[in-house]
């Protein structure tokens, strides 16, 4: 959204190329103390997905019934389904990021919040007040003011064309949130995204191993040295593996 294209139209396939997908494959949910650089893009956004109802047994554990539609509305912009393959609501990314605020990652378990808090720089990492949990609460309240305010809807009543202008509002930091910083609060939302999206399915995205089939990655089996020589320049094609597939 920063890094724009001549061609501002992105397919999954270049979607995958920007993230990198080695990378992220391998992600695994952490307390991201620090906030990483993103390179952006615009989207095909199609009408936002309906809300996912097929949460882990015992419902939502983080959003409330708004929050899971304007974060499957968002969701659904960034990584939205076509023909390569699922969309990131599809996958399962929208159970994933309740499940990940609903825990320690959430909570600020490995981040210092006593405080005295001050503006720094992005290499002196996360220096809000608020946890991970809470800066997405409130992020999300401020998200749907400045929609209703720039654009007359709500995020995900808006049409394809205005949800990407507000994300790219979002990441240029050129919206005005009230709360907490926007570009901030759009950083923790886009790597929760990538994360549920190409992560282990043990976490609650990834569902059924789709993504993982998408792009060839065999899993998180330990090495594939063995096998080196056999499939030198051919496709190597396995059933991928989780971590579940290991317990």
């Amino acid at each position: 959204m920063t890094d724009k294209p001549e061609n501002p139209t992105l397919g999954r396939r270049d979607f995958l190329k920007v993230v990198g997908v080695a990378g992220a494959a391998a992600a695994l949910p952490i307390a991201a103390e620090a906030q990483s650089t993103t390179n952006t893009m615009t989207m095909p956004a199609p009408a936002p997905a309906a809300a996912p109802a097929d949460a882990a047994p015992g419902g939502w554990v983080f959003f409330n019934g708004d929050e899971v539609t304007l974060v499957t509305a968002i969701v659904d912009t960034l990584i939205p389904s076509d023909a390569t393959g699922p969309g990131g609501v599809e996958a399962g990314v929208v159970t994933y990021i309740d499940r990940q605020l609903g825990g320690a990652y959430g909570q600020g378990a490995r981040l210092y919040l006593a405080g005295p808090f001050a503006d720094g720089t992005p290499s002196q990492g996360y220096q809000l007040p608020y946890n991970p949990g809470d800066l997405i609460h409130l992020g999300l309240l401020d998200m749907q003011a400045y929609s209703q305010k720039s654009k007359g809807k709500t995020f995900d009543q808006l049409a394809a064309a205005d949800r990407n202008a507000v994300l790219q509002d979002l990441d240029g930091s050129k919206a005005s949130f009230p709360t907490v910083p926007e570009k901030v609060f759009f950083d923790h939302v886009f790597n929760l995204v990538q994360e549920g999206y190409f992560g282990d399915n043990v976490y609650g995205g990834n569902k059924n191993k789709a993504v993982w089939k998408m792009i060839g990655f065999p899993g998180v089996a330990g090495m594939y040295t063995q096998l080196i020589s056999q499939y030198r320049n051919k496709v190597y094609t396995t059933d991928p593996q989780s971590i579940a597939d290991f317990s």
